[in-house]
């Protein structure tokens, strides 16, 4: 599939500075790029491959300011990395999709499939089940009785999707991802046993939601774990249950969350948070990388980073003292001593 530098100015509402012919069959980044690709330049850090580069077109910030001769054609827009998403997004649109259901699949004769399906082979959907129009379901999934998916949803391979679970419109669920597993619920009974606690509620994920592969999202003890409209949930996430993930949320890989914790609107946590149990996150909070949260955040638009999480500023300046941290510990014993010997106070 061909576009040529003008196409694409077009839908992206972008200017032109070169060739407006320049036929692009490919995409590739800036440092590897090669003739008939687009590239993208959003990073400062990237700005000397620009002059280098073999990609035919590359998309630049409005201000980007070139130090010498550039060869290539630029595409100037206002945001490159977002213009490369919706560059990206497009073509993958005009991409062609797989249909039909494929043989062997199980499908109980009360569950309802909606129009234009893709139902992949070896994929079991059980009874009473809801699928919208135009949902694409891979191979060797399991869908659970009284699921319900809504429109255009897509289900990569190897998803299990447990039995009530609710699923909105517009949704992108990645390979090895499990929704509606058990919550980790055990009342202690003993010294040595526990006893489990059935876990009844289930798991509603609402639209234009996306899960990375292995993400697992569990059941709720009683009501529902929430996953709310345009939340991004990275690879190898844990989501306890009863959890509520507000909003357009987004959460990078390897986040774990415990149970009964309600996250607010608009938040950006990094790789490997975690959050105890029954704790509240405002809106707007950033969480910076294995930031660890033992309670609640009141305050919208706080940062956080360190364990416990503090602030970054305040974590900076303790990190200074880490590393002289043994150092400190001597002088103190040696003021001790003084202190000590010299029957000095400091009550």
């Amino acid at each position: 599939m061909e576009f040529i530098a003008k196409q694409i100015a077009e839908i992206l509402s972008g200017k032109i500075e070169g060739d407006e012919n320049a036929v692009v069959s490919d995409f590739s980044k800036i440092e590897e790029g090669k003739p008939n690709s687009i590239s993208f330049l959003a990073n400062p850090k990237y700005n000397h491959y620009i002059y280098e580069t073999q990609s035919s077109v590359v998309l630049v910030n409005e201000d980007f300011i070139a130090e010498k001769e550039i060869k290539t054609t630029l595409i100037r827009v206002p945001d490159a990395y977002k213009a490369i998403a919706i560059l990206l997004n497009f073509y993958n649109s005009l991409q062609k999709k797989p249909s039909g259901i494929e043989k062997p699949t199980q499908i109980h004769k009360t569950a309802k499939i909606g129009k234009k399906p893709y139902i992949g082979s070896f994929t079991y959907i059980s009874k009473d089940v809801e699928i919208g129009n135009n949902v694409q379901i891979y191979p060797n999934c399991y869908i659970g009785s009284n699921v319900k998916i809504g429109d255009n949803t897509i289900i990569y391979s190897g998803v299990n999707i447990y039995s009530e679970t609710k699923i909105g419109k517009d949704c992108v669920i990645h390979s090895g991802t499990v929704i509606g597993a058990d919550g980790f619920g055990f009342a202690p009974v003993n010294d040595a046993a526990f006893l489990k606690i059935a876990q009844i509620g289930n798991v509603v994920i609402e639209d234009n939601v996306e899960l990375g592969a292995l993400v697992t999202v569990d059941r709720a003890t009683m009501g529902s774990t929430i996953i709310r409209t345009g939340v991004r949930l990275d690879d190898h996430n844990h989501v306890a249950h009863n959890v509520d993930v507000g909003e357009n949320t987004v959460i990078a890989a390897q986040g774990g969350i415990a149970g009964s914790t309600k996250i607010g609107k608009n938040c950006m946590f990094a790789g490997q948070i975690g959050i105890a149990p029954h704790v509240s996150i405002a809106n707007n909070t950033i969480l910076g990388a294995r930031a660890a949260i033992p309670g609640n955040i009141k305050k919208e638009g706080q940062t956080f980073i360190g364990q416990p999480g503090i602030d970054p500023h305040d974590f900076l300046r303790a990190s200074i003292h880490f590393k002289n941290f043994d150092k400190i510990v001597k002088r103190l014993e040696k003021l001790e001593k003084i202190i000590e010997k010299n029957n000095i106070s400091i009550d």
